[in-house]
């Protein structure tokens, strides 16, 4: 038997684990997961070709999740999620510094860390209607982001054990223990962290109601990215990589996510949908002319199923069962008039996508939103946004089902914790290692009276 059984290897369950072989590596750990470790997690998308992974595409499944991507640390309150709400704000920067330094260990010290405080840009944003969210950011990119992870990874299985490749079929809940059932045998353990991050919804959903768990509601976040010229906003990022603008309007809170100056916008596969997606200047030889951002609406769904039920009809009719993506120059877009084709116009798309009407396709709600964020933007950049700037629908942020934990994110079944996105509380990579850190630390305090909190170092960024 195990002392703890992990269910996914994603970002919150390797600060979680690596915390707890930090401070007693006597521990008897298992990692689960479905996917492939990091060096085997291959995939036509990384190379500018379509997906050839099947249903779990190697991009977002495997050792590290999401951080394999673009390992952007958005370290801060703002945005990101309810950590600061569940544990304390002041706790959760302390665990953020204490991620940061971890992967500065493992190579992360050779990508700077930048800020995106601007205090004059915030009180004129104010003035008209939008708020300037800030953060102190360490942006790996993915070369960067595979290399430190990897590193963590070979100092872990000294003391880990990994399953890859493996489903897990069923959790029971024993007398102070778990049973986990998967198609490579079954596992024992005392206590059971779940961290399966965004792409384990609806297993987890599945596996807590048999539990006897009740989930609530969904969040989902869909959103029109915009490619502009590259110097468009440039009165707006003098001093910082990235301005992460919230404006609210009537039924709506939108804001602004993943900005790339001269970046690219490549395809994302998820939940069997294709969206746009930002790629960092980084992450290509060549860089574009243009900048790119999202800007995300949230609402809140019943349930997960009504969640992606939603998401399949809209970006699923997008979609059209071929990976279609619609486009729109903006000035077509305030005419309320299809964009017939794109081959002059100066602002040239980096991803290939058909031009038509996104009236004819989104939901009004969003287009409403950009036209209103639009209008604020070109106040507080004091110039119009240039109509050739294109705009592509549609992208998606996906959550998990909101599940009740403890402080400590416990479940109503002792020994039994979900950390991370699936947690329903984090919505990033540092708030999801935060959680993981932090969980480590409350079950090493409750269980071996080693918990290290009194001895975290308070730093300034």
């Amino acid at each position: 038997m195990e002392d703890i059984i992990i269910i996914g290897a994603g970002v919150s369950s390797i600060f979680f684990a690596h915390k707890l072989v930090q401070e007693n590596n006597n521990l008897s750990i298992r990692i689960i997961d479905k996917g492939k470790p990091l060096m085997e997690r291959k995939c036509g998308l990384d190379e500018g070709l379509s997906c050839t992974c099947g249903e779990d595409c190697n991009k977002y499944i495997g050792y590290a999740g999401l951080g394999k991507s673009e390992g952007k640390f958005n370290y801060t309150n703002d945005f990101g999620g309810d950590l600061g709400r569940k544990i304390g704000e002041e706790r959760t920067l302390e665990l953020m510094k204490e991620v940061d330094r971890t992967l500065q260990r493992f190579g992360a010290e050779s990508v700077g860390l930048y800020s995106t405080k601007n205090e004059l840009l915030a009180a004129k944003a104010e003035k008209l209607g939008l708020e300037v969210l800030s953060a102190q950011v360490r942006h790996l990119g993915t070369q960067v982001a595979v290399e430190v992870f990897q590193e963590l990874y070979e100092t872990m299985k000294k003391h880990i054990h990994f399953t890859f490749e493996t489903n897990v079929i069923s959790v029971q809940s024993k007398a102070h223990s778990f049973l986990i059932e998967t198609d490579k045998g079954n596992f024992h353990s005392k206590q059971l962290v779940i961290g399966t991050g965004k792409s384990g919804g609806k297993w987890l959903e599945k596996q807590m109601k048999d539990l006897g768990l009740k989930t609530g509601e969904t969040r989902l976040d869909l959103g029109l990215r915009i490619e502009m010229k590259e110097d468009q906003l440039d009165s707006i990022l003098k001093e910082t990589f990235e301005t992460k603008l919230r404006c609210r309007g009537e039924g709506y809170e939108a804001t602004t996510y993943c900005m790339n100056p001269r970046g690219r916008i490549i395809r994302k596969y998820q939940n069997g949908l294709v969206m746009p997606d930002g790629q960092n200047k980084n992450e290509e030889k060549t860089e574009s002319g243009n900048l790119n951002f999202t800007l995300f609406v949230p609402r809140y769904l019943s349930s997960y199923d009504k969640a992606m039920q939603t998401a399949q009809c809209i970006i699923g009719g997008i979609n059209q069962d071929n990976e279609r993506i619609i486009t729109q120059r903006l000035g077509d877009f305030y005419a309320n008039r299809p964009s017939s084709e794109l081959s002059s116009n100066l602002i040239r798309p980096s991803l290939e996508a058909e031009a038509g009407n996104l009236v004819d396709e989104i939901p009004g709600l969003y287009l409403r939103a950009v036209l209103e964020f639009m209008e604020k933007l070109e106040n507080l950049i004091e110039k119009p946004i240039h109509p050739d700037t294109l705009v592509y629908g549609m992208d998606a942020k996906f959550y998990e089902p909101q599940i009740n934990t403890t402080k400590d994110f416990e479940t109503e079944i002792e020994g039994l914790f979900l950390i991370g996105d699936c947690s329903g509380v984090t919505h990033s990579l540092s708030q999801a290692a935060a959680s993981g850190l932090y969980v480590a630390d409350r079950i090493l305090q409750k269980n071996k009276g080693l918990g290290p909190s009194s001895n975290i170092t308070r730093l300034s960024w």
